[in-house]
C-alpha cells in the first residue's frame, strides 16, 4: 500500500513516529473502524481518527443535531441544527481528510440488526448513551471477534475500555441499571466529552497499529472533578450469557 505526497506529508508526524511508522501508517489505511453514535463520545473519536489516516471509517445514528448537542459535540456547528447527525460528520470527516472513505447509516443499531451491520468491519468504537444499544454492539462484537473500544461519560467522570472475547462488557455490566443516569438528566460537562473521545480514538490506534498495550481487559476511568485517573483490570464473569 502506497501514499501520495499529499498522504506522506499529511502523516509525516506519524511517519517518524518509532512505534507507527511507514507499516503503522499503511495498516491505519487499511482498516476499516465503524463509530456507533456519534455524539459526545463518537463525534471527537471518529475526528481523531479521520485525522490519523483510517482507511474507512463508518458512522452509524439515527439522530438529528439539537442546540443542546453544541456544548459538547464540536463536530457541529449551529447551522447544523436540524440536520442529520451523520451526513453533517461526512462532511466534517471528508472535510478534514478527503483520503478517507466515509461510510454512514442514518438508523438506530438494535439487537436485531447489530450482527448484519457489523459484518466486516475490523473494529468498533461504541459511543452511545444507552444501555440497550450497548449491548446490542457487544454481543456482535462477542459473536464475531471483533475488538470493541467502549467509551462512556458520566456527568464528570469518563471511561474507556477495550474488550476482545474474553472479558466482555456484559461481564462489567451485567444487567442494564434501572436507575441509569443520562446527560438530559444529570448533567455532563462539555469538555469531558472531548477527553473521552480522543482516548477512545487513541486506543483505537494503538490497536490498529500494534503500538504499546492496548487497554484490553482493562478500563480507564478518570475523575475530571478530582483530577485524577486510575485504571482498573475487568474480571472476566464465567456466568456471562455472552462470553461465558
Amino acid at each position: 500500500m502506497t501514499f501520495s505526497e499529499d498522504e506522506i506529508e499529511r502523516y509525516a508526524r506519524h511517519l517518524v513516529l518509532a512505534d507507527v511508522g511507514g507499516p503503522g501508517q499503511q495498516r491505519l489505511k487499511a482498516a476499516r473502524v465503524l463509530v456507533v453514535g456519534m455524539g459526545g463520545v463518537g463525534g471527537p473519536a471518529a475526528l481523531y481518527l479521520a485525522a490519523a489516516g483510517v482507511g474507512t471509517l463508518g458512522l452509524i445514528d439515527d439522530d438529528t443535531v439539537a442546540l443542546s448537542n453544541l456544548q459538547r459535540q464540536i463536530q457541529f456547528d449551529t447551522p447544523d441544527i436540524g440536520a442529520p447527525k451523520v451526513a453533517v460528520s461526512v462532511r466534517r470527516l471528508t472535510a478534514l481528510n478527503p483520503h478517507v472513505d466515509v461510510q454512514t447509516f442514518a438508523e438506530r443499531l438494535t439487537e436485531d440488526s447489530a450482527a448484519s451491520r457489523l459484518a466486516g468491519w475490523d473494529l468498533v468504537i461504541d459511543g452511545t448513551d444507552d444501555f440497550d444499544t450497548r449491548m446490542a454492539v457487544n454481543g456482535a462484537c462477542v459473536a464475531s471477534g471483533i475488538p470493541l473500544v467502549s467509551g462512556a461519560l458520566g456527568a464528570w467522570s469518563g471511561q474507556v475500555g477495550v474488550f476482545e472475547g474474553r472479558p466482555c462488557y456484559r461481564c462489567l455490566v451485567p444487567e442494564v441499571p434501572p436507575d441509569a443516569e443520562t446527560c438530559a438528566r444529570v448533567g455532563v460537562v462539555g469538555a469531558l466529552a472531548g477527553l473521552v473521545g480522543s482516548m477512545a480514538a487513541l486506543e483505537a490506534i494503538k490497536r490498529v497499529t500494534g503500538a504499546g498495550q492496548p487497554l484490553t481487559g482493562r478500563l480507564w476511568i478518570h475523575d475530571a472533578l478530582a483530577g485524577r485517573s486510575r485504571t482498573v483490570t475487568v474480571t472476566a464473569d464465567p456466568t456471562c450469557p455472552v462470553c461465558g
